[in-house]
């Protein structure tokens, strides 16, 4: 098979963006140099003139439902959206149904992502009340790191008792990812408002219930005891401006031990488009004030946040469509993070280096990833051409996610995904996507 040979790309990779060509053999990047010649047409040419080529995506937080939820999405559909969204690689979530909290559960993934992922993959494990004695058992090389739901979750995942988060946190060295909502502020406040609206809660007051004391109180709890266990701590989803205050940008994020992340619905919405959108964009935790975004991007421009993901987690349109109590929080987004983010830079919000080193660099470099989110010579060739000449517009034929919804639905994005590759081989391209995915189980350098 002949090497692949990407001309006249402008590459965006470790804060640069500079012209050179990019040379692929097998699933790796051989060679990048200003100019590869092709003289005796040794290799197959792509040109990419004029387009921008940035590492494949890694999202380090998406729910693909599988196994469990077969009408809200699978590994299969899931990481396919996710590939027409530029996206290379996922960690994907431990509440899916069986909950991924023994070793036999984190080995079905790994066998189902293994014959159906279009995306590179890993699973984190998820930790519960009676589980943290499988720690010790743990591959670090193959599982991404430990999940824990410090406020409401599915099933019995919540970790609610202090004694086994100390212990949790005291007797692992892999990255700790937590969902911080405080649980006693979120009853308190939902009893609050259904004394006045009954079952008939608005919508728009899901932020004020799942509250910006919620989200500070168990952010600030989890920060202060990895503090004095000297845990690695992450941060999901940051949505409140209270909250990056309490990360800093003094190290480089190698040397960091907690650190953040925000998703692209906190940064793309705000409790303004509750009236329009509804439960469409009703997450956990909520989307927040003008303000609260507003702090979000600041935050994470200064480095105080470290990493931009999706926090994918489809529902069918009938469940979303139920009232407030009974619709279900999170919403489809994998395939459009990439598109916003691009939008995002056209309006100067962030630039193209610092969506990059978010979305791409640190991601590995957090989770300690092998030979990918670079476009560096000998490293994995993940891939994603941009065409920021063109623009494409979300509409219901051309989103790929199983429950076929979208919140950005009618929006014109301000650019578009010429094509994406992953281990070397292009496997969407101009809208279409390639018989065979090629993807590999993610290693970590632990």
């Amino acid at each position: 098979m002949k090497k692949i040979l990407i001309k006249n790309g402008h590459i965006v990779n470790n804060g640069k963006i500079l012209k050179k060509d990019i040379l692929i053999s097998g699933e790796r990047i051989e060679k990048i140099s200003k100019k590869i010649l092709n003289e005796e047409n040794l290799y197959k040419t792509v040109d990419a003139k004029g387009k921008y080529i940035l590492p494949g995506l890694i999202d380090d937080q998406v729910h693909f439902r599988e196994p469990g939820f077969p009408q809200k999405g699978n590994i299969a559909s899931e990481s396919r959206a996710a590939v027409a969204g530029g996206v290379t690689s996922y960690i994907e979530m431990p509440n899916t149904f069986p909950q991924t909290i023994s070793l036999e559960a984190l080995d079905e993934k790994f066998e189902i992502a293994s014959k159906s992922s279009w995306a590179n993959y890993s699973f984190m494990f998820g930790g519960t009340n009676e589980n943290f004695q499988i720690l010790k058992e743990l591959d670090q090389r193959k599982v991404a790191g430990l999940k824990l739901f410090l406020g409401s979750s599915t099933g019995n995942m919540i970790v609610d008792n202090k004694e086994v988060l100390r212990i949790f946190f005291s007797n692992t060295d892999l990255p700790i990812s937590v969902h911080c909502e405080d649980e006693k502020t979120i009853k308190k406040n939902l009893n609050y408002y259904q004394n006045l609206y009954g079952d008939n809660i608005p919508i728009s007051l899901h932020p004020k219930i799942r509250s910006d004391e919620a989200c500070y109180s168990s952010s600030s709890m989890a920060i202060n005891l990895a503090r004095e266990t000297g845990a690695r701590l992450h941060v999901f989803h940051l949505s409140t401006s209270r909250e990056t205050k309490l990360f800093s940008n003094s190290l480089h994020l190698k040397d960091k031990k907690i650190t953040a992340e925000v998703c692209i619905h906190h940064l793309w919405f705000n409790d303004k488009d509750y009236k329009r959108l509804g439960s469409k964009i009703k997450w956990n935790p909520a989307i927040k004030t003008k303000n609260d975004q507003d702090s979000l991007w600041r935050a994470l421009n200064d480095d105080r946040i470290d990493i931009i993901a999706s926090d994918h987690a489809p529902h069918t349109l009938k469940e979303k469509n139920n009232g407030y109590l009974k619709s279900p929080s999170g919403g489809p987004l994998v395939q459009h993070t990439l598109l916003a983010l691009i939008t995002c830079f056209r309006k100067g919000k962030i630039t193209l280096e610092k969506i990059v080193e978010k979305a791409c660099h640190n991601p590995a470099i957090l989770f300690k990833i092998k030979d990918r989110g670079f476009i560096k010579e000998n490293f994995f060739a993940d891939l994603v051409i941009i065409d920021l000449n063109d623009t494409q517009k979300v509409t219901k034929e051309n989103i790929y996610y199983k429950c076929g919804w979208s919140p950005f639905e009618e929006i014109e994005f301000l650019g578009k995904i010429n094509s994406t590759w992953v281990n070397g081989k292009c496997v969407f391209e101009n809208g279409n996507f390639h018989k065979k995915p090629n993807s590999k189980q993610l290693i970590f350098n632990r």
